[in-house]
């Protein structure tokens, strides 16, 4: 399970994510949530560093792409 995970995790971080239209993205950040959620829930029990640093690159990506789908704010 956790192996699978790991997995789905590299596949994702490996994918370019030039030239995608909205509902990409959108599938994208949700793809990317469910990644970390069900990682998070392994970390929980064994507490392993190497399943964190997979979080956190996975949740740098998917701010990435959350930033280009809301845009810039207007001050």
């Amino acid at each position: 399970m956790t192996q699978e995970l790991l997995t789905q995790a590299e596949e994702f971080e490996n994918r370019p994510m030039s030239h995608m239209s909205t509902s990409d993205r959108v599938e994208a950040s949700r793809e990317a949530k469910k990644l970390i959620l069900s990682i998070n829930e392994i970390y929980k029990k064994t507490k392993d560093s190497k399943l964190m640093d997979v979080m956190k690159s996975l949740t740098e990506k998917k701010r990435k792409i959350e930033k280009r789908l809301n845009g810039t704010p207007l001050v």
